[in-house]
């Protein structure tokens, strides 16, 4: 089952930090986001991935033509030009780079690998991290049959929340999750047919295609209560490293199917759309 990401935006709200490279590009632990999602589907069994390529694509092109060589250790023979790797990729993912243009919104993206999709396929951005159940997920859309699933969450705070008895704080939390409201959290599974609601390259996912769905009941919510973290800003990117430096990322892979290279990925054991969901059937 494919598992296609949406990589082709460029982050404007990132500032220089997204200049020479794309959003999803941008690091956590030594790893581009896009490769902790990919693992993220990999580790549910799912490891065939459509890669819809925009800005800069080619940075995305040139990290896994040459994955090999930056994963694991290489001998060159520079008189033929001959390389031996010395161990074998950890990741058995297959990965088709698309280039779907610059100016496409989502939907327009989506619409362009239409001819690709011909079965259910997963569907999710490349600038976010969360622990979503993936199995869980394509569980619940052939239970309910509708044309789209969407994973809603709870919006991150923006600022720390303090918990007030009188004049003493009893409690603190750096970034709670809201308890009230869902937006949608960007892990879809969509049936071809959804893709047939989108118009042209200026149409949004967000927009019409889901308000279509909806209006129609074929949009069905999976609601997730657990880790979820878009990367919107600087801030937002320094907060999922020091997930990661401290040992406490909640996207990661329980330690038995952990595998990855120690020089590349540091101390590892130590998503934004904001659509409200209004008109979702559950």
């Amino acid at each position: 089952m494919k598992v296609v990401i949406l990589a082709g935006g460029r982050g404007t709200r990132l500032g220089p930090l997204t200049d020479e490279r794309p959003k999803p590009m941008l690091e956590v632990g030594g790893r581009p986001l896009l490769w902790h999602i990919m693992r993220s589907y990999a580790q549910f069994g799912f490891r065939e991935f459509t890669i819809a390529l925009g800005y800069r694509g080619q940075i995305i092109k040139d990290y896994f033509l040459n994955y090999r060589a930056e994963t694991g250790d290489v001998t060159v023979t520079l008189a033929t030009g001959q390389a031996r790797f010395h161990a074998p990729v950890v990741e058995d993912w297959i990965v088709h780079l698309v280039d779907t243009g610059n100016e496409p919104q989502t939907g327009g993206r989506l619409k362009r690998l239409a001819p690709r999709l011909d079965t259910t396929f997963f569907m999710t951005y490349g600038d976010g991290l969360a622990d979503v159940d993936i199995a869980a997920l394509l569980r619940f859309h052939r239970q309910h049959g509708r044309l789209a699933t969407v994973t809603a969450v709870r919006p991150p705070a923006r600022f720390g929340h303090l918990s007030i008895d009188g004049t003493q704080a009893v409690g603190f939390n750096e970034k709670p999750q809201v308890a009230e409201g869902w937006i949608n959290g960007g892990y879809f599974v969509l049936e071809p047919a959804a893709l047939e609601l989108i118009a042209d390259d200026q149409t949004a996912w967000e927009i019409e295609p889901m308000q279509a769905l909806a209006r129609r009941g074929q949009l069905g919510v999976l609601r997730h209560e657990g880790f979820w973290q878009c990367v919107d800003t600087p801030r937002e990117l320094a907060y999922l490293e020091s997930l990661w430096q401290t040992g406490r990322a909640p996207w990661l892979p329980a330690p038995s199917r952990f595998q990855c290279d120690s020089a590349r990925v540091v101390a590892p054991g130590a998503v934004t759309r904001v659509t409200p969901l209004t008109g979702v059937t559950a």
